[in-house]
């Protein structure tokens, strides 16, 4: 078995001694969503989560980290996050932004710091998979050490 060589999430969560697992996954080019992964982990899609980067009217950029079945509620997320509006970013935007691509932004090592918000379905669980900062690496981590290192708000981000 190859070492599976650390990322800067994964750095930066060992110098704040939180404890996670690094599950590496077949990537599929042509099917980055969450239930590929969650397949691929033998997982519920519930329990892998999705970063998502948007951008407010007011507040700029700020990200949500919702289950990989759901899709973000971007009224009720610009209401909770203080702006009037807010949308997706461009994917061209992605990388410049966080320093990751697309199926591999991580909520944790981002290249700015930004606001994150966690869609509080997270706490349903003992574990839960994100992004390890690149395609084909999840971080397994239990939520209140990811909502600990990312100093996130847990909130209802998705439609009912």
């Amino acid at each position: 078995m190859a070492t599976i060589s650390k990322t800067n999430a994964a750095r930066l969560l060992d110098q704040q001694k939180i404890p996670y697992e690094l599950i590496p996954y077949e990537v599929d080019e042509a099917d980055l969503g969450a239930q590929h992964i969650a397949d691929q982990l033998g997982e519920e899609i519930h329990q892998v989560f999705k970063t998502l980067v948007l951008c407010g009217d007011k507040t700029r950029h700020f990200v949500c980290v919702i289950p990989g079945c759901d899709e973000v509620d971007l009224k009720k997320t610009a209401k909770i996050t203080g702006n009037k509006k807010c949308d997706l970013i461009p994917m061209k935007e992605l990388l410049p932004l966080t320093g990751y691509i697309r199926g591999g932004c991580s909520p944790i090592g981002l290249k700015k710091s930004f606001p994150i918000y966690i869609h509080y379905s997270i706490e349903d669980f003992d574990h839960v998979y994100v992004s390890a900062g690149l395609r084909g690496l999840q971080l397994k981590i239990a939520p209140t050490d990811l909502i600990k290192a990312t100093h996130a708000t847990v909130c209802d981000l998705t439609s009912e």
